[in-house]
């Protein structure tokens, strides 16, 4: 059952809520993509080579990969309100951290402070499920889409802001400029945002040790690897573009970070993909978008070609964002009582793939340039497309039973 929202005394109509829910995930999310159109500035400031600035990015998102798996489930068991809050905080003097870091080591560090304090989307999606089940009794779909849209804009516009605000401020005014609007965001967030009740009678210990066993069962687990593969995708392809553009095409920061502004069709397809899942399933849902995300790796092998790269820059990441939210609409089927748990999984696994993908990524474009990058970012998201589009065993009877006592659930809700 889905819990019940409890008001504040300012609480928005839920439309309004949907849309600063998604206003807060473009916010959040756009401070853990910030760096990436900033190697050739942060490296020009400390007077080192480009791809030893590499480390920032991937350091930042290790730790919103560890941000996810240590605080997202806590979304299960306590009030989401008080956590996003306390990581809007948290964030902004992390920021600061980073406007005022003396070395690349301490811009690293910061880095990864930044990313422990961004998995707020990861808290508010699901109260975007519930709300949307409080209002029409269903919906998953659209509401995902609707606030992952959000996301996206916010991923697609931290790339070109700060790649402007670089080139004409300086790097260390990005990160500035961003701590002063997440403590706006936090204060409009205070007032309005509400409570929503635990779903999960449980301690913090106790939703935390039912991850292993929520990560078994075979429908999330074929979710979250197919997701992490797709990220290792994603990774490489943002970091090493950087250095193409930068390195082979002579581009500014700022050109760089409008390459974001360039995949913005994506956000116009991304709350369609929660209907299409709905409509046809998880695996041919998954199959079309996954083969999106190869397809884009495979229109910027001719390196030398911004056309090309600019139309694979759209087809990948249509493929990308619109399989996310197919794979959190596909997520949310499940029991209520697990969302925070779900996404936890979902996004700690991304996340470390787009990790991966930023090292590799870098390790590709040093040893091999552009074709190395594409054959591992290829490689990686056709794996991807194999684990999503595999059947999943149905769990049923004793099974589910037990399954669910173990995930903390009950017999039943559905896993």
């Amino acid at each position: 059952m889905t819990p019940s929202i409890r008001a504040t005394a300012a609480r928005p109509r839920p439309r309004s809520l949907t849309l600063l829910l998604a206003v807060t995930c473009a916010v959040t999310a756009a401070n853990v993509y910030l760096c990436q159109p900033l190697p050739a500035a942060v490296a020009a400031s400390f007077g080192v080579r480009p791809d030893a600035v590499g480390a920032v990015a991937t350091a930042t998102q290790l730790g919103y990969a560890a941000g996810i798996l240590l605080i997202v489930p806590a979304g299960d068991s306590h009030d989401r309100r008080r956590i996003v809050l306390t990581l809007g905080v948290s964030g902004a003097a992390a920021l600061a951290a980073c406007a005022l870091a003396p070395s690349v080591t301490l811009l690293t560090v910061a880095g990864f402070a930044v990313g422990v304090c961004s998995p707020v989307p990861q808290l508010v999606t699901p109260l975007a499920v519930a709300t949307a089940a409080e209002r029409r009794g269903s919906g998953r779909g659209r509401a995902v889409g609707a606030v992952q849209g959000g996301l996206l804009v916010g991923v697609l516009a931290s790339r070109a802001y700060a790649g402007a605000l670089a080139d004409l401020l300086g790097w260390r005014a990005v990160y500035g400029v961003s701590c002063l609007l997440t403590l706006a965001l936090v204060g409009v967030l205070a007032r309005t945002l509400p409570a929503v009740p635990a779903t999960a009678p449980s301690s913090y210990g106790v939703v935390l040790a039912s991850l292993p066993g929520l990560v078994r069962q075979p429908l999330v687990a074929r979710v979250v690897t197919s997701g992490a593969l797709v990220g290792i995708a994603f990774g490489a392809f943002w970091t090493a573009l950087a250095f193409l553009l930068t390195g082979r095409h002579h581009l500014g920061p700022a050109a760089v970070g409008l390459f974001g502004l360039v995949a913005a069709v994506s956000a116009l397809a991304s709350p369609y993909a929660g209907r299409l899942a709905e409509r046809l399933g998880r695996r041919r849902a998954t199959t079309l978008l996954t083969a999106l995300v190869v397809a884009g790796w495979l229109v910027t092998l001719p390196a030398g070609s911004l056309t090309a790269i600019v139309l694979g820059v759209i087809v990948l990441d249509v493929g990308v964002w619109g399989g996310q939210v197919v794979f959190q609409t596909v997520l949310f089927t499940l029991a209520p009582a697990l969302h925070s748990r779900l996404n936890t999984l979902y996004f700690t696994l991304r996340f470390l793939g787009i990790a991966v993908g930023s090292l590799c990524g870098t390790a590709a474009w040093s040893r091999g340039g552009w074709t190395a990058v594409v054959a591992v970012g290829a490689l990686a998201a056709t794996a991807g497309l194999v684990v999503g589009a595999l059947p999943v065993r149905a769990v049923r009877g004793a099974d589910a039973q037990r399954a669910a006592r173990t995930c903390g659930a009950t017999a039943n809700d559905p896993l």
